[in-house]
C-alpha cells in the first residue's frame, strides 16, 4: 500500500517499546517476521493488563462497588476508543474473541433466521477458512448454496467476476479487506457499493487490515467489519463486530446468559439491548482494556505512518527476495499490504520455516487456514513473510541472508 509518511518517527525507539523484540532465539537476534499470525505487544499494554489485574480487578456490570465501577468504566472506555479508531458508535460495536467469533455470530444470527433453498452466498478464493466454514454450516442447515468468486495469477480478484456473481439469488458477500496469504488490498468501498445496488448485504474481514492501515467503516459502506484485537498490538482473544445499528436491532442473540439481558423469567425473557445483546457471560475485561490500549498506542503513532513504514519494508523485502534464484512469490497484486508468501524450488515450506528459525528468522509456513487458495495455486503451502511497523530494514537484510544460507543448505 502506497502511503506517504507525515510525521518524522523514530522507528528504533518504537521498536524498543516491544520487550519481547529484544531476545533471542537459538543464539542469534530474533527476526519476527509473523505479524499476520499475530503481533507483538508494546510495552503500554502488558503495562495495562497487569495494572488491571493488581489495581482494578472486578467483574463489568454487576457490582456498585469501586473495583466494579472502576472496571467497568475501563471496558466501556476501551470500547469507546475502539469505536473512534474504526470511525463507528461505540452502540454499534460488539466486543469479542475476534473475527472468528464475529463472522459465526453474523451467520448464526443474521444469517441463520433469514436464508432459504435457492438463495446464495458468495465467497472470494482468498478467504480465510473464518469467512468460509461458518457459511458453508450455515448453507448446510438452510438450503443455501456457496458460490465463489475467483482470482487472477497476481492474486487481485477478478472484479468483473464478481460483479457477475452477484446474481439475484445472492443474499450475502463475504470477502476479506486484506488477504492473509497475498496481502492484496481489496477495493472494499467500490466492491460493496456493487453489492448494495443488488440488495446483498455484505460482510467483511478486517482482521489483517485494521493492524495496517487507516480505517473509516462508514465509508466503506458494508453491512458488518470484523476486527481481531491480537494482530493489532492487543492481546489474544480480543476483537469486535461492527454492524449497522438495523441490523444489531433486528438480530436475535447468538448466545444466551448473563448481562445480555434485562429480565428472565420462566415464561419468557427480554434481552438487552445492542450491542450487549450479544456479549452474554464474563468478558475478556482485561484483553480488551489492552486492546483499548494498543488502540492508543497505534494512534499515536498514527496509521497513515504506519501504513508508509510497512510499504517501505514491504518494497526493501520484495526487491531483495527477487534476487534469490529459484524463488518464487505467490501474490503480486499493485495493491499490498506487508505479507509476502514464497516457495523456493526443491525445498518444502516447513523445511524453509525450520531451518530459517535455527537463525532466529520466524516466519509461518503452511496453508495459512486458506485450503482453496492454495488449491488455485497448485501448491500444498507457502512460507509467509508478515511485516509490521517494528520491523527494520536491517532485519530483511538478516531475513534475506538466512534465507540464502538455508538456500545453499538444501541445493
Amino acid at each position: 500500500m502506497n502511503a506517504p509518511a507525515t510525521n518524522a518517527i523514530d522507528w528504533n525507539a518504537v521498536r524498543a517499546d516491544f520487550p519481547l523484540l529484544a531476545r533471542e532465539v537459538n543464539g542469534k537476534p530474533l527476526v519476527y517476521l509473523d505479524s499476520a499470525n499475530t503481533s507483538q505487544k508494546p510495552a503500554a499494554v502488558i503495562e495495562t493488563v497487569d495494572d488491571f489485574f493488581r489495581r482494578h480487578n472486578a467483574n463489568v456490570s454487576r457490582a456498585v462497588h469501586t473495583l466494579g465501577s472502576e472496571a467497568t468504566e475501563a471496558y466501556e472506555g476501551a470500547r469507546r476508543t475502539l469505536a473512534a479508531f474504526l470511525g463507528v458508535r461505540s452502540d454499534e460495536l460488539v466486543l469479542c474473541s475476534g473475527t472468528t467469533f464475529a463472522i459465526n455470530l453474523v451467520a448464526y444470527s443474521w444469517a441463520l433466521p433469514r436464508l432459504k433453498p435457492g438463495d446464495a452466498i458468495l465467497l472470494s478464493r482468498m478467504e480465510h477458512h473464518a469467512n468460509i466454514v461458518p457459511w458453508q454450516l450455515v448453507a448446510q442447515r438452510t438450503g443455501a448454496t456457496i458460490k465463489v468468486a475467483e482470482l487472477h495469477q497476481d492474486g487481485t480478484l477478478d472484479l468483473d467476476a464478481l460483479h457477475a456473481a452477484m446474481t439475484p439469488e445472492v443474499k450475502l458477500l463475504g470477502i476479506t479487506h486484506v488477504s492473509n496469504v497475498l496481502g492484496t488490498i481489496n477495493p472494499i468501498a467500490a466492491i460493496c457499493r456493487e453489492a448494495r445496488k443488488r440488495g446483498i448485504v455484505t460482510v467483511v474481514d478486517g482482521s489483517q487490515a485494521a493492524p495496517h492501515m487507516p480505517l473509516d467503516i462508514p465509508s466503506l459502506g458494508c453491512d458488518f467489519y470484523a476486527i481481531t484485537g491480537h494482530k493489532m498490538c492487543g492481546p489474544t482473544g480480543t476483537g469486535a463486530l461492527w454492524a449497522r445499528r438495523e441490523h444489531l436491532e433486528a438480530m436475535p442473540p447468538f448466545l444466551g446468559g448473563g448481562e445480555m439481558i434485562k429480565e428472565v423469567r420462566f415464561d419468557g425473557t427480554v434481552f438487552n439491548d445492542p450491542p450487549h445483546r450479544f456479549e452474554a457471560g464474563t468478558p475478556n475485561i482485561a484483553g480488551h482494556i489492552g486492546l483499548g490500549a494498543a488502540v492508543d498506542f497505534l494512534s499515536s503513532l498514527g496509521m497513515q505512518d504506519i501504513a508508509a513504514r510497512e510499504h517501505a519494508l514491504l518494497t526493501h523485502a520484495t526487491e531483495q527476495l527477487l534476487k534469490i534464484d529459484g524463488l518464487r512469490i505467490i501474490g503480486t497484486a499493485p495493491e499490498k499490504a506487508a505479507v509476502i508468501s514464497f516457495l523456493v524450488d526443491g525445498a518444502h515450506a516447513h523445511d524453509l520455516a525450520t531451518l530459517l528459525d535455527l537463525e532466529g528468522v520466524a516466519v509461518r509456513s503452511g496453508h495459512h487456514c486458506a485450503h482453496p487458495l492454495m488449491q488455485f495455486y497448485g501448491v500444498p503451502a507457502t512460507c509467509r513473510a508478515s511485516f509490521a511497523f517494528y520491523n527494520t530494514h536491517d532485519e530483511v537484510d538478516a531475513f534475506v541472508a538466512a534465507l540464502r544460507k538455508v538456500r545453499r543448505l538444501l541445493g
